[in-house]
């Protein structure tokens, strides 16, 4: 097989097919490899192959040859990782916690039922809330530093224009100077 049909669209079986097996994939079983992930992300093969080894992301499914076939789902979780490291310059460590906490978030939305239990309902939600809330605290403590570098940049301003303003003074100083000794 030529290498750029490798970077395709390909949709899977399951690893062990059942004899009744014969439903055509849907589009949500649609699997893409490596290099058409890489072009639709804006992210390298090394990079996606770095998320797996630190554990961001896992491909849905290896091909028979080892090669990765990855998921809507997986895409939507590479889009996540790029935002939270350009949008809030967030550490590997961090952006693994937000995106297992929303992973946690998808399934229990997922399964979700409302004849469950009502010990079983609240434990889930106790489950929602603190993963929203440890979302919530990765994103303060990205505040915090950014507050604190704006003040830094707020105190640097302030001392850059009290010193723009001496500089002004003693050019009207100078100029007043020159004034009168020229009259």
């Amino acid at each position: 097989m030529a290498a750029a049909s490798y970077d395709r669209l390909v949709t899977t079986e399951p690893a062990s097919p059942t004899a009744g097996d014969t439903e055509p994939a849907s589009a949500d079983d649609a699997r893409y490899q490596i290099g058409e992930v890489a072009e639709r992300t804006g992210v390298t093969h090394r990079t996606l192959r770095f998320y797996e080894e630190k554990k961001l992301l896992q491909p849905s499914e290896r091909m028979q040859g080892g090669f990765r076939l990855y998921s809507e789902q997986d895409i939507e979780r590479i889009e996540q990782i790029k935002k939270l490291q350009s949008l809030l310059g967030m550490s590997l460590a961090e952006i693994k916690e937000m995106v297992d906490a929303e992973q946690l978030l998808s399934q229990i939305r997922a399964t979700r039922r409302r004849d469950r239990d009502l010990p079983t309902r609240k434990k889930r939600v106790a489950q929602v809330e603190a993963a929203l809330r440890l979302q919530r605290d990765i994103i303060d403590r990205k505040l915090d530093q950014l507050a604190e570098m704006r003040s830094t940049l707020d105190e640097r301003l302030s001392t850059v224009g009290q010193r723009r303003q001496e500089i002004d003074d003693e050019i009207s100083e100078a100029l007043t100077e020159a004034a009168r000794d020229g009259s």
